[in-house]
């Protein structure tokens, strides 16, 4: 729970109305959203699956040893050892051992993960999919006051983006007008030099926020500033104090500034630089194919480009904008606008790819019969439901007073 109070100076700042405020008093508390927290949770292991299949998918014979995959444990971040993890996914990965005398254990895939796999690697050759990918990288890019990024902060979006996870030998060269490898002017732990991305040049084209697009563009006209209000979706059981609403209503008001200008100008705990703070956030997450990602890659890359502390207030501060999930072993931060219930509203077709992938890890075998693990688990679930209430009501019995 985080405590503040709304203490509003206005004050004229580069023709900008801001309002400069502390935090102390009000209460703004986290509420559980089951539909979110159900979104990020029906990807649990998902990451961990798909780099294993493509380690399965790179080796030689497409069926490399499970000796060779076991120490591999952290690089895959696999939740436990390996031959437990592959078997827990009977239909997308298969253990066979070669007719060949004293032969060890190899894991290849089903025919139904291979064929999801040609699938998946036709649709990210597609020259509409990469071009699409290269734009939402350079706006990645373009969220920064240098136009690049060191690498180490790419790799922590590589899978949320939807990047190769060879994207460096792979997709780059694809792009000359848009990227180029620099040097980012800084060691890392290890003393050697660190390399990053570098934007060719500006795409003014580019340089236009998925939230602008949704405002009419005479709204713009004479480049005034507009206020434009961000959709507030705060969940059931969630009660803002009244002057808490205040605020947030004033604040909704105020011009918007592009999370494409630079705007560290401004004061650092104003409530304008705060809805630009937010509009970098809102920016980054549409970015994202799953319109969601760890909380910790947000910090990381606000603390490259100078946020610091600004990045984990805004997104403590406005929890109908965002909302923190603490599921799958992790912290995950997830645009609210970007889903109805736990369904993605508009579904990115590599997601729709990775749904099918869901879709095998979610099939078990159950005396020889394929069926789906989530239906098995709400089929336990109502029979834990029916036999409690049984047991309450044997108890309710034993106690009421018998008739003369």
């Amino acid at each position: 729970m985080v405590r503040f109070t709304a203490t509003i100076t206005t004050v004229i700042h580069h023709r900008l109305r801001r309002h400069i405020r502390t935090f102390v008093n009000a209460r703004v508390k986290w509420v559980r959203d089951p539909y979110l927290d159900t979104a990020v949770e029906k990807e649990k292991n998902l990451k961990s699956l798909l780099s294993l299949k493509n380690l399965i998918i790179s080796h030689p014979s497409k069926a490399p040893p499970l000796r060779t995959i076991s120490p591999l444990k952290p690089q895959l971040n696999l939740p436990t050892t390996a031959l437990k993890f592959i078997q827990n996914y009977p239909f997308v990965f298969k253990t066979f051992r070669p007719p060949i005398p004293l032969s060890t254990l190899h894991v290849k895939l089903t025919p139904n993960a291979e064929s999801l796999h040609n699938d998946e690697t036709l649709f990210l050759n597609l020259s509409h999919y990469r071009k699409d990918l290269a734009q939402r990288l350079a706006k990645l890019l373009m969220l920064t006051r240098a136009n690049r990024l060191p690498f180490f902060v790419i790799n922590r979006f590589k899978f949320d983006l939807g990047l190769p996870h060879d994207y460096l030998l792979s997709f780059l060269s694809e792009f000359p007008e848009y990227f180029q490898i620099c040097q980012m002017g800084l060691k890392g732990a290890d003393g050697r030099e660190v390399f990053g991305l570098e934007l060719v040049k500006w795409r003014k084209d580019l340089a236009v926020s998925v939230v602008e697009k949704g405002v009419k563009r005479e709204d713009f006209g004479g480049g005034k500033r507009v206020p434009i209000r961000y959709s507030m979706n705060l969940p059931r059981g969630f009660d803002l104090q009244k002057k808490v609403k205040n605020w947030a209503e004033e604040w909704q008001n105020l011009p918007y500034i592009s999370p494409y200008e630079d705007a560290f100008h401004l004061a650092p705990n104003s409530d304008q630089a705060e809805k630009w703070t937010v509009g970098v956030i809102h920016e980054l997450l549409s970015l994202l194919i799953s319109k969601k990602t760890e909380r910790e890659n947000i910090y990381c890359l606000g603390d490259y480009l100078g946020f610091g502390i600004r990045f984990r207030k805004a997104l403590v501060h406005h929890p109908g904008i965002f909302y923190l999930s603490n599921k799958i072993r992790t912290h995950t931060i997830v645009l609210r606008e970007a889903f109805n219930k736990n369904i993605l509203v508009e579904k990115h077709p590599l997601m729709r790819m990775r749904y099918k992938y869901i879709s095998l890890m979610n099939k078990v075998l159950r005396r020889g019969i394929p069926i789906n693990a989530g239906a098995l688990r709400h089929r336990k679930r109502l029979a834990s439901l029916k036999a409690g209430n049984s047991k309450r009501m044997k108890q309710v019995k034993s106690i009421e007073p018998k008739e003369d």
